[in-house]
């Protein structure tokens, strides 16, 4: 543990790790009241529509910026002083993202009742809501890219203290359309609330201004949006396929188990998002990072191992605590309507407990661009929770979804560790253990 936060004091692009830690707690905190709200005002049929409206909002946000975010800041951040080269950059990403969002936005608006069949059934009809996301989309993709370049500037300080107050913005808008509008309000809520933070950001790209000249049709490069494909193709896959993937098992929940059920499953995916927040917070402030600079065999397994050693007994204790402690969680995150959340706890927890271990691992794949590695493994895992949901669910219930995202990722554990094996437990070569 010691170890970890020193590299986090001393890391030049994490010593802002505390404010970003002010960051997760403030949208902790939003979720918590948000979910509150949703709880009492719309209950669990609302909470489960919400939740599928809220997997096509994401996957429809990834398309529109094509993926874009970490090759835009790695390639602002390598040419922030080469006005020649960044005007290429932001030429490039600007059109490819303001084409991809049109076209998106004007598919999304003209094909609005389709799309509400496919996300809330034909008998609830909110073609309205689409049509709003498919107008806010542009704000979203614009405030997507002003977060990229700020973090290519290394603005990390300005980028999450908009993120707070986007968050805040963002629960408040939220809460007062659940109070005002019940579902119809929180529907909005989802479909508005990222777009909303483009506000707040609007106050950066101000200050930043001198780069809007840059922008030229002129200056589109080619050779500059094969390169960016790379970085997008990882970020594309999981960005939409996981969402869908979430909706269809929902919806399957809402088909032949109830909607009710499926808004439990929902609640328990929030509960989960929220505990494992700080996870994935230090996974990529501390994992990531420290992944891309080591070169050696012997480096990257003794990280493995110190995280293992040190992050994964309090995060599996903290999981312990969680477990005995989930009626009152339900009570204060939720409300006594979702009591039946509490039996979803053990199979969640378990799989969240394996997820972690796996994907400490697999951030090898991002941190060394194994495309085709992450590719692969992640179309697994994806198949494999689709298909052990609907078997799990038509035998036990809602719970056989939680019970298949345990199975899921003990096989996809699995698959890690046979990928790994020889860098895990193998014998590393002479010439790396000299050095």
């Amino acid at each position: 543990m010691k170890k970890v936060l020193n590299y986090i004091n001393n890391n030049v692009l994490l010593k802002v790790a505390s404010l970003n830690s002010v960051s997760v707690i403030v949208k902790i905190i939003a979720g918590f009241l948000t979910s509150k709200f949703m709880a009492i005002f719309i209950g669990a049929e609302g909470m489960a529509l919400v939740g599928n409206l809220r997997n096509f909002v994401g996957s429809v946000q990834s398309v529109s910026i094509l993926g874009l975010y970490k090759g835009v800041v790695k390639y602002i951040a390598q040419h922030k002083h080469d006005r020649t080269k960044l005007s290429k950059i932001l030429s490039t990403v600007f059109y490819l993202g303001f084409i991809s969002t049109l076209l998106l936005s004007f598919l999304i608006y003209y094909n609005a009742e389709y799309i509400n069949d496919f996300i809330f059934k034909a008998y609830n009809n909110y073609t309205y809501i689409i049509k709003i996301l498919a107008l806010a989309l542009p704000f979203y993709a614009l405030n997507t890219l002003a977060f990229a370049i700020m973090n290519g500037f290394s603005k990390y300080k300005y980028l999450i203290i908009f993120n707070i107050f986007g968050q805040i913005l963002g629960a408040i808008i939220t809460i007062l359309l659940i109070w005002k509008n019940r579902i119809d309000g929180a529907l909005t809520a989802v479909a508005i609330a990222e777009s909303i933070i483009f506000l707040i950001t609007l106050v950066g790209i101000i200050n930043r201004q001198n780069l809007a000249p840059l922008i030229k049709a002129s200056k589109f490069s080619f050779k500059l949006t094969k390169k960016l494909s790379s970085y997008s193709g990882m970020a594309l896959f999981s960005a939409i396929i996981l969402p869908l993937v979430a909706l269809f098992i929902r919806n399957y929940i809402i088909d032949n188990v109830g909607v009710e059920s499926a808004g439990h499953w929902e609640a328990m995916n929030r509960i989960s998002n929220y505990y494992l927040m700080f996870v994935s917070t230090l996974l990529s402030l501390y994992i990531l990072p420290r992944f891309s600079e080591i070169d050696t065999i012997k480096d990257f397994r003794k990280e493995v191992f110190s995280f293992y050693k040190t992050i994964i007994p309090i995060f599996g204790l903290g999981l312990i605590i969680i477990y005995f402690l989930r009626h009152f969680i339900v009570l204060i995150v939720l409300t006594e309507e979702f009591q039946p959340v509490e039996d979803l706890f053990f199979w969640q927890l378990l799989g969240d407990f394996i997820k972690v271990l796996s994907i400490v691992i697999a951030y090898q794949f991002l941190a060394k661009r194994m495309f085709w590695h992450y590719i692969i493994t992640e179309a697994f895992s994806v198949t494999t929770l689709y298909f052990t949901s609907q078997y799990l669910i038509d035998e036990f219930g809602v719970v056989g979804a939680n019970m298949a995202h345990f199975v899921t990722y003990v096989l996809y554990y699995g698959i890690i560790l046979m990928i790994f094996y020889s860098s895990l437990f193998g014998i590393i070569p002479e010439k790396q253990e000299e050095d």
